[in-house]
């Protein structure tokens, strides 16, 4: 096919190519066929369920050894119907709350001093850095003989071990503000209380949220060992007598308890992340 050229000034004549017709370009990802992100995240752990009802049907899996999901739901059923795990996670919610505000004040107070202050970095970073190596597991007898074995000691056990992740990630978040920055709040006539409300905190903010995530994963950690000191309560309380009596049943509810709650405390962080930092442009995969 020959294309001819029209004069100058006239306007060329387009009916023989009327069949070719802009075609928008669309990015690959969206011509793919979209699966809705709920289905994709919950496919591999309804995969592992699966698999798991599997072994337990074909005897792969002893009973003794590991109960079938079949089982464990009716044994959570039951252990709600009698109310008997119900008061445990309020216990358990408690201490770990209690815990945590304790660990978040402890946390961000010592970050603060450290991480605007050049005097409190000498005098606070290098005991916090020392203590923070020693395993918080092996200060439960200790806390033991200073606390007794009440609720003190568990309180205690969480407190610790969610301090030292938010220290280091707030006083991370601090140190890490662009100087530039700070000369520009400067120029503007910021004052000291000035730069750190409206220029070092906020730049600190996403640190103390990653930190707060993590502290949370530290909290129900800590939980896990703090309600094994003479607890009468909780739902560690209900591992131990379930250890005693080898019901893995019931150790299995407790253990899918602890992960359902630590999801939903880390989702209520993320939630406060998205909120906090609408700011801040981030990429999210593709």
């Amino acid at each position: 096919m020959s294309i001819s050229h029209a004069p100058p000034g006239s306007v060329p004549d387009i009916s023989g190519i009327s069949k070719y017709e802009l075609v928008p370009i669309v990015p690959s990802s969206t011509r793919r066929t979209r699966v809705p992100r709920w289905l994709r995240r919950t496919s591999g752990p309804l995969a592992l369920l699966a698999l798991w009802q599997v072994l337990s049907s074909t005897g792969a899996l002893p009973q003794d050894i590991l109960a079938s999901p079949g089982t464990i739901a009716g044994v959570a059923r039951d252990l709600l119907a009698d109310g008997s795990l119900t008061s445990a996670m309020g216990v358990s919610l408690q201490r770990v709350a209690v815990g945590l505000l304790l660990g978040v004040v402890v946390g961000t107070s010592l970050a603060l001093i450290s991480g605007l202050f050049r005097v409190g970095e000498d005098l606070v970073d290098a005991s916090v850095q020392m203590l923070r190596t020693v395993p918080f597991v092996g200060l439960i007898p200790l806390f033991i003989i200073w606390f007794g074995i009440g609720e003190a000691p568990k309180v205690a056990i969480i407190t610790l071990g969610v301090s030292f992740p938010l220290y280091l990630n707030v006083y991370a978040g601090i140190r890490g503000v662009d100087s530039q920055l700070i000369e520009a709040g400067e120029s503007l006539g910021l004052s000291r209380w000035g730069l750190v409300r409206h220029v070092i905190l906020p730049g600190a903010l996403p640190g103390a949220m990653t930190g707060l995530r993590y502290s949370l994963g530290i909290a129900w950690l800590a939980l896990v060992f703090a309600e094994q000191i003479n607890a009468d309560s909780g739902i560690g309380f209900l591992m131990v007598q379930a250890r005693d009596f080898l019901r893995t049943d019931v150790i299995v509810v407790c253990l899918i308890v602890y992960a359902f709650l630590g999801l939903i405390a880390d989702f209520i962080v993320r939630t406060l992340e998205r909120l906090l930092l609408q700011w801040r442009p981030t990429f999210t995969g593709q």
